[in-house]
């Protein structure tokens, strides 16, 4: 039996897998089929505390997976959690098709970006597409730069507000002919000279695949059936996330966004079931964040561990 499984490699999971490997409980981390999580896409990270240059993604999670199986972290490589039993003292986690016991879980399952789901949006992801502009829109190709948003909620007008200390000029592409956002946000937005925001419109294209860079977007006026070019150097979309909970509903709570509700710090509804990073944060979701509450699910299972003496 294990003592404890973290189902899941972002940031979260291996800051969890460091703690708990170090307090010598030997935890045994479960990666799925992306090991790395979001940061893998990621190319240069410049706001992780610790690397005055900054880091590229794939090496910061290289670098915690490294320093997780120093201290006896073993880890399941590219298997998947296929299904989930938390009721009792002793749960049950089924990696792949084998299923293991375990006195205690850390899910650190991440979100995954929802995304447009047009032509060259795939393709162009991480050389001009972006889910994050916080992480991203500091870097020197978009400095500048026309960039474009997509997106009419909160998330979506700070992410347009975020970019204007970077861009030459952002534009905001919505489909309908209010924002959605908050009151004070979209005020915001529409105040700021460097936002233009283009209304009833919805992109049908990603350019240019070809160039294997973005150097624009195919815009289609949904009300008047128009399409026409805009001219950009990024496009940062900000629809929303999914957290990657789907394996969870009923078993464990979750909130109307499918995120894990968590109490007293990282605690789910199951006692000795713990959830970090961005399947439970629907605000913050960045790396130092997700790093954090790692470091806060791994303190609370050992505690647990400790307290029940399972």
């Amino acid at each position: 039996m294990e003592e404890v499984i973290i189902i899941g490699s972002g940031c979260a999971g291996w800051t969890a897998a460091i703690y708990l490997a170090r307090a010598k409980l030997s935890p045994l981390l479960v990666t799925g089929s992306e090991p790395g999580g979001l940061l893998t896409t990621t190319t240069l990270v410049e706001n992780y505390p610790g690397f005055p240059l900054g880091i590229q993604g794939p090496e910061l999670m290289e670098a915690m997976r490294k320093q997780a199986e120093r201290f006896g972290t073993r880890v399941k490589y590219l298997s998947v959690v296929t299904d989930f039993q938390c009721d009792g003292k002793i749960k049950r986690v089924k990696i792949d098709d084998e299923w293991l016991e375990t006195k205690a879980v850390v899910i650190a399952v991440g979100a995954r970006p929802r995304k447009l789901s047009v032509p060259g949006e795939s393709e162009l992801e991480t050389k001009g597409v972006s889910y994050c502009a916080t992480c991203d829109g500091a870097l020197p190709v978009f400095r500048n730069q026309p960039l474009v948003v997509v997106g009419g909620g909160d998330s979506a007008c700070e992410e347009a507000l975020y970019l204007t200390r970077f861009a030459s000029v952002v534009y905001l592409v919505h489909r309908r002919n209010a924002l959605r956002a908050s009151s004070i946000m979209a005020e915001r937005v529409l105040n700021e000279p460097k936002i233009k925001v283009i209304w009833n419109s919805v992109i049908e294209k990603v350019l240019d695949p070809k160039q294997d860079r973005v150097t624009g977007v195919v815009l289609r006026n949904v009300k008047e059936e128009i399409t026409n070019l805009l001219e950009c150097r990024g496009l940062f979309v900000a629809i929303g996330h999914v957290p990657n909970t789907q394996i969870f509903e009923g078993k464990i709570e979750l909130d109307e966004k499918k995120l894990i509700k968590t109490t007293e710090g990282t605690r789910t509804s199951m006692a000795g079931v713990f959830a970090c990073g961005d399947c439970v944060d629907g605000v913050y979701r960045q790396a130092v964040t997700a790093a954090g509450m790692g470091c806060m699910a791994a303190i609370d299972a050992e505690r647990y561990l400790r307290e029940k003496s399972i």
